[in-house]
C-alpha cells in the first residue's frame, strides 16, 4: 500500500490500468510510458508478444549470471568433497591406484554442476519475479479478467514516484486505449 492515493471511493489506490484492443496499440502505449520515465508497471497479454521487451525497456535478466555461478561453485564442491572423502576420510589402497584421480570423478562433477545450476536458476526465478505471489491488486478488476483471453493492458502502479493520479491517467488517455481505470488495492 502507497499510503498516499485513494480511489474516488477513499479507497488505497493500486494504480492505474489502461486496456487496448490491440497489439500494436499496446505496443505504442509501451514506448510512450518507456519513454515518460514510470519504473512500477507492467504489460499483460493473453500470449507473448514480440518486440515488447524492447518497447517497455527490459533489460537483460541478471538470472544467468547466477546460474552460472552456482554452476561453478557446484562444479567446485563437488570437487571438494570427492577429494576430501577419497583421500582424507576414507582412503583406500585399490590395485595401486592414486587416492585421487580427476578423469573418474567428472561425471560427479557434471552431475553436481547441474544440480546446483538448476536450482538456482529455479530459486532464482522464484526470487527475481516475486514469486509466489498469491494475490494481485489487478485481479479486483472485471476488466482485467479478459488479459487471459483477447486484451491486453498496461498497469502503472501508484508506488512508482513519477505517479500522480492526473497526470498519470492524461498519459494513459492519450495512448490509442479502449479505457482506462482506477484499481483498489
Amino acid at each position: 500500500m502507497n499510503g498516499k492515493w485513494t480511489t474516488a471511493d477513499g479507497a488505497p489506490l493500486f494504480g492505474l490500468l489502461a486496456e487496448f484492443a490491440d497489439v500494436d496499440a499496446l505496443i505504442e502505449g509501451a514506448e510512450k510510458v518507456r519513454d515518460a520515465g514510470y519504473t512500477k508497471w507492467d504489460a499483460h497479454t493473453p500470449f507473448p508478444v514480440h518486440g515488447l521487451d524492447d518497447a517497455m525497456g527490459i533489460r537483460h535478466t541478471k538470472l544467468s549470471y547466477l546460474v552460472f555461478a552456482a554452476g561453478v561453485f557446484g562444479v567446485f564442491a563437488g570437487l571438494g568433497l570427492q577429494w576430501w572423502t577419497n583421500t582424507v576420510d576414507y582412503s583406500l589402497i585399490l590395485s595401486g591406484k592414486p587416492f585421487f584421480a580427476l578423469p573418474a570423478n567428472i561425471p560427479v562433477l557434471f552431475e553436481v554442476m547441474v544440480l546446483f545450476a538448476a536450482a538456482a536458476a529455479f530459486v532464482g526465478m522464484l526470487a527475481f519475479n516475486n514469486l509466489p505471489l498469491w494475490y494481485h491488486s489487478l485481479f479486483k478488476s472485471r476488466r482485467f479478467l479478459r488479459a487471459t483471453n483477447d486484451r491486453f493492458f498496461i498497469s502503472i502502479e501508484a508506488r512508482d514516484p513519477k505517479f500522480d493520479p492526473r497526470a498519470t491517467r492524461a498519459l494513459l488517455e492519450s495512448l490509442r486505449g479502449a479505457a482506462v481505470e482506477e484499481v483498489e488495492e
